[in-house]
């Protein structure tokens, strides 16, 4: 009996994994800004992001290009409207950028701040998974990374 216990107790919080992260803009339009949820990397064909309202899977054989950083590369601003307060902030926040390809070939991007305590272990997986080295935008978030 311990042992089912057990078992069912470790799948509902396998269920849970990932990384607490929040969606700050991209290409897609599935998301508002700012939409709270989870990084999932535990499935092992896809990436999943998922809020209360929606979920979003890109398979990670789409996936081109995964950079990290303190800050969002300016590259990337352009295609995301925000705040000039959200860039002169002194926190150190922790963003992650997924380039991929949607199902027509395009060329696709979603920006998310990753909470701190759980972005060592998305970057991780992450690699893991698509088989793609993390870029890091310097030096300290290169450090922050890697831990």
């Amino acid at each position: 009996m311990r042992f089912l216990i057990f078992f069912g107790a470790a799948a509902l919080w396998a269920g849970s994994l990932g990384g607490r992260a929040e969606y700050i803009g991209g290409t897609s339009s599935v998301f508002a800004e700012k939409a709270g949820g989870r990084i999932i990397t535990t499935d092992v064909t896809s990436l999943r992001f998922e809020t209360k309202a929606k979920t979003v899977e890109i398979p990670y054989e789409r996936i081109v290009s995964l950079e990290y950083g303190q800050k969002v590369d300016r590259r990337y601003i352009s295609a995301v409207l925000v705040s000039p307060l959200f860039l002169l902030a002194k926190a150190r926040k922790h963003f992650l950028t997924v380039g991929y390809t949607d199902g027509e070939g395009r060329a696709q991007a979603l920006i998310f701040r990753v909470e701190k305590a759980d972005v060592r272990g998305v970057l991780v997986s992450l690699e893991a998974r698509t088989g793609r080295k993390i870029t890091f935008q310097d030096d300290e978030a290169r450090k922050a990374g890697k831990g």
